[in-house]
């Protein structure tokens, strides 16, 4: 259970940073009122989600069923996150930089539009909170602590408003890459065990695997890494 806390916590803490590059971007034309009220409408929004989501779930009876359902949700989260964190840490892909997106949004003819820049941060806040959803829901059915993995993101977020009103400027320095690749790792590894689990698979060390597979994973992205930087002359620290 504390594995998935963290996960869901680091997960949250990453889409909570962008959101705030968004809504900072936002309230500097529109003013802070406007701007915080469009990610609250998004909040409740991805609330109503969650509730929803985690209702449906537990309405499959069959615990085989319900592995598959979120080991594949999972499964193609991490495969998405380690994905682009090898392309990123391999130079393949530029790394996300907050400064660059904060100037772009500020940029936006758009943005100084009270309708338009009100969506900008409801729009921004509910796509980058989507992915948060997932995890908690997800993780927070399977492992019965749906609360806790909600309290886990609303923790993150939390310190990442704290921050932002500390700073009030974007979150640049949260290693974003880093914790995409562990993260994504880690949902790999859920999402693996769990699909092989409901289809049949008896895992010889039982929940004990799951620090292997995540050391599998984290591994074989590294190693990718290395592969795809050595092969275009551009080695990156992830």
């Amino acid at each position: 259970m504390i594995a998935s806390l963290i996960a869901t916590f680091l997960a949250a803490l990453v889409e909570w940073v962008e959101a705030y590059t968004i809504i900072l971007a936002v309230a500097l034309s529109i003013g802070w009122r406007r701007a915080l009220a469009a990610a609250g409408g998004a909040l409740l929004v991805l609330a109503v989600l969650t509730g929803a989501g985690s209702f449906i779930l537990t309405r499959i009876n069959d615990l085989y069923i319900l592995q598959l359902v979120v080991g594949i949700l999972l499964t193609l989260f991490g495969v998405r996150w380690l994905g682009k964190a090898v392309a990123r840490g391999a130079g393949l892909k530029q790394l996300h930089d907050e400064d660059a997106e904060f100037a772009a949004l500020r940029a936006r003819s758009d943005i100084h539009d009270r309708r338009a820049a009100w969506f900008i941060a409801f729009n921004g806040t509910l796509l980058e909170g989507l992915e948060v959803w997932l995890i908690v829901v997800a993780l927070g059915v399977q492992m019965h602590h749906t609360l806790a993995a909600a309290g886990a993101a609303l923790l993150a977020l939390g310190v990442v408003a704290a921050a932002g009103v500390l700073l009030r400027k974007p979150l640049a320095r949260v290693p974003e890459n880093v914790i995409k690749f562990t993260v994504g790792a880690a949902m790999l590894s859920f999402g693996s065990f769990w699909v092989l689990e409901a289809l049949g698979y008896h895992w010889p060390l039982g929940d004990a695997t799951l620090p292997a597979l995540f050391i599998f994973y984290s591994a074989g992205g590294l190693a990718l890494v290395r592969f795809y930087a050595v092969a275009i002359g551009d080695v990156k620290v992830i």
